[in-house]
């Protein structure tokens, strides 16, 4: 079955004029990075179309785009946005990894360092690099947005940080000190490059470390040495602290030595930790995007685990993804909730 229709351009068309308004609103904003075309939603599962600012980044992740698929693609956003080179990644294997090779000189335009623009806040983007996702996650714009609303004055604590754009976004909004938290050296790097293109005059860090330790030893639980008779690696040391602000967005599934992320069956095993690492009266933003769990069973095993903790939440608020990740149902994959303890 052909997983893209033979309509394309008419499906493409229809994905920007449903966003007019909101990429005014954008513009207003200072904002030149979004999705254009959410195939999931808009006739074309495994297919997403993004703009980074001068960039525009298409990706399939069911099937590969036929020649003459990706040549429709190409004639319709040349006329839509001329002058802003498309990137295609293939990433349509179980394992998500890049598989289509590029000419020279569209190589050339992918690994080109770029910079785009959201909410006045400046990123590093390239199309292609060493790893597979883009260096920013569009979707979490609405939590960036949240954020950004709360940071002012306050401590924030990142965590899973990536490329640290939560972290800077708070930075910028004049946050009074952000830590970001995230095992990949190579992220970070990019979460520090992220810092340097934006006037921040706050103090930010970047920690090199598995979460799981820096959770254990910022809340106060400890990370010893040796767990379960077996000798722990190496970890960063870190002091016991509380912020006003913590961010969780933990990987679907990841496993290291410390202990294991499980978006589907265990949260609570990154959440309660990270709860503890909030202070009193201050909130914890929780992301969550395994689409098969629903929302109010995710938000009652929140509310259980903070009562557990002994942090029972005050007030919770569902944070949902802007107009460009528009779902079926009103329930789009990535939940995202604020709760204030």
């Amino acid at each position: 079955m052909n997983p893209v229709p033979d309509a394309l351009s008419g499906r493409l068309a229809a994905a920007l004029e449903r966003r007019s308004a909101l990429l005014g609103r954008l513009r207003s904003e200072q904002t030149d990075a979004y999705r254009l075309f959410h195939g999931a939603a808009e006739g074309a599962a495994g297919l997403t179309v993004d703009r980074y600012g001068d960039l525009l980044l298409a990706q399939s992740f069911h099937h590969p785009l036929q020649e003459a698929q990706l040549a429709e693609l190409e004639t319709f956003y040349a006329r839509a946005f001329p002058g802003l080179p498309l990137i295609y990644n293939d990433r349509s294997r179980s394992n998500s990894r890049i598989i289509n090779k590029l000419s020279p000189k569209r190589l050339a335009a992918a690994r080109q360092p770029r910079r785009a623009r959201e909410l006045g806040v400046y990123y590093r983007i390239q199309g292609r690099h060493a790893g597979q996702d883009p260096w920013l996650f569009l979707d979490l714009r609405a939590a960036r947005r949240r954020v950004m609303r709360e940071a002012a004055g306050k401590s924030l604590l990142n965590l899973f940080a990536y490329t640290c754009g939560v972290g800077v976004a708070a930075a910028k909004a004049g946050a009074s000190r952000v830590v970001n938290v995230d095992f990949s050296k190579s992220s970070l790097a990019v979460g520090e490059e992220n810092a340097r293109l934006n006037d921040l005059g706050v103090e930010i860090s970047f920690v090199r470390s598995d979460v799981f330790p820096a959770l254990r030893q910022l809340s106060g639980l400890g990370q010893p040495r040796v767990a379960r008779g077996k000798r722990m690696p190496p970890f960063h040391k870190m002091e016991k602290q509380q912020f006003d602000l913590v961010f969780l967005d933990p990987p679907r599934y990841a496993k290291s030595p410390f202990g294991a992320v499980d978006l589907v069956n265990d949260y609570p095993a990154v959440f309660k930790p990270a709860l503890l690492c909030v202070a009193e009266g201050g909130a914890i933003l929780c992301c969550n995007n395994a689409a098969e769990v629903a929302r109010e069973a995710w938000m009652d095993q929140l509310q259980r685990s903070a009562r557990k903790a002994g942090r029972p939440i005050r007030d919770s608020e569902w944070i949902l993804p802007e107009s460009d990740f528009p779902s079926y149902d009103g329930r789009p994959p990535l939940k995202m909730a604020l709760l204030r303890v």
